[in-house]
């Protein structure tokens, strides 16, 4: 029966279905909620046995899930934006170890400037640590596939991280639906790791490897992401049989069949495109939207597979590669090689940018029309980029691009520059 819940709260109640024995927590916006509201199941004993573990910092947290998943415990913790920077070394190690930690990012977009708002820049800065990446497309799923996330970690031994949009997602409340703690313990089989420490049988892990074996090392690494491709939909379709709804998966296609034009996107902004879709179908136009719910790994067959009809593809991307362009559309080049079939990298819902269906209307315009660029970005407005260049590229000292822009917006009061 679906309640009324904020979305942090709902992957809460279903983090503690999964039966946690170890919750690392330091707190980042916006993804405290979660943490919170394991930290009050944990102290009224709704969650137990759990040890939940106050940390000095996101590194912190990241390292006692480490220590906690190699002495045998189903670990959990959840993060954002400079939080997970700040945990980037122990990301690799718990990837690099093979340790089967589940961690929910509230995407978040980095800093500087400051900003608190949701893009995708954070998860995409990490996207090659050796994590399995899944991207929910509304809170009903983002709860659902932490279920799927324990026993896909469990049962490759490797980390997963679930990706919800922040904001967007987190705060946002709506009917959804809890798994019973019995529908969840049916589903997901109490944890017996793979490896795990123990003081009457001393080993190590972690241990030093030189030149001579790295490669091996590393390619099993690669291997084992691999075997997540085939246990992915597996596990989707076991979850659709156990709860009766569809959640997760690696690719989640709308109206593509006969689609000349499609949309690809990851996460939140698929519920929008959706719409989209609708709208443009009732106009006679042939589009189409694509969710790609796993991003590592990286779905290629499926995808070249679920583009073969399409004459266009536009890659709808919330961070982008400074220097270069597009992220999640070099993987989308990849997946269409030798395809001939034109793609465009759109970037778009930067710092929380609204992405409205009336910009994308114009930007599918332009695509229809062959105005589209290769690299554009959405409500761009190219008028104060070219005063803050012209002002950079003048004599004296031009003060920092942010304070300069907000000026200019008459955000901030103007002062000198």
């Amino acid at each position: 029966m679906p309640s009324q819940l904020e979305g942090s709260q709902a992957v809460a109640r279903t983090v503690a279905r999964c039966r946690p024995e170890v919750v690392c927590a330091y707190p980042i916006t916006p993804q405290t909620h979660i943490v919170e509201g394991l930290s009050r199941m944990v102290a009224t004993g709704e969650l137990a046995p759990c040890e939940f573990v106050n940390v000095e910092s996101e590194f912190a947290a990241m390292s006692v899930a480490i220590g906690a998943s190699a002495a045998g415990a189903r670990a959990y913790t959840a993060t954002a934006s400079q939080g997970l920077l700040y945990m980037a070394e122990a990301l690799f190690n718990a990837s690099g170890l093979g340790l089967p930690i589940v961690m929910t990012l509230a995407n978040r977009a980095i800093g500087a400037p400051i900003n608190i708002w949701n893009d995708h820049s954070d998860s995409m800065a990490l996207r090659d640590c050796g994590w399995i990446q899944l991207y929910a497309a509304d809170n009903q799923e983002a709860a659902d596939m932490h279920v799927q996330a324990f026993r896909l970690a469990e049962a490759l031994s490797l980390p997963v991280m679930v990706c919800m949009d922040g904001f967007v997602l987190t705060h946002a409340f709506e009917p959804l639906e809890v798994p019973a703690q019995e529908q969840a313990d049916e589903f997901l089989p109490p944890f017996a790791p793979r490896q795990a420490l123990d003081p009457q049988d001393p080993v190590t892990i972690g241990a030093m490897v030189g030149p001579e074996a790295f490669t091996e090392v590393r390619y099993l690494a690669h291997a084992k992401q691999l075997e997540a491709l085939d246990a992915i939909p597996a596990l989707a379709r076991e979850f659709e049989h156990s709860f009766g709804r569809a959640s997760g998966g690696l690719l989640g296609a709308y109206r593509c069949e006969d689609a000349r034009t499609v949309i690809v996107a990851l996460g939140s902004v698929f519920g929008t495109l959706a719409e989209l879709v609708d709208e443009l179908r009732a106009d006679g136009r042939a589009i189409g939207a694509l969710a790609v719910k796993s991003f590592r790994p990286f779905p290629l067959a499926e995808l070249r597979a679920a583009l073969l009809r399409a004459h266009q593809v536009i890659v709808l991307e919330r961070a982008f590669a400074v220097g270069v362009g597009g992220i999640v559309s070099a993987d989308v080049h990849a997946a269409l090689a030798g395809l001939n079939v034109p793609t465009h990298t759109v970037v778009a819902g930067l710092g929380g940018r609204a992405i409205t269906r009336r910009s994308l209307r114009a930007m599918l315009g332009d695509a229809h029309a062959g105005r589209l660029p290769e690299l554009s970005f959405l409500d761009l407005r190219a008028d104060v980029v070219k005063r803050e260049l012209a002002r950079a590229r003048g004599d004296g000292r031009p003060g920092p691009h942010a304070e300069n822009i907000l000026r200019d917006l008459g955000i901030v009061a103007a002062g000198p520059v």
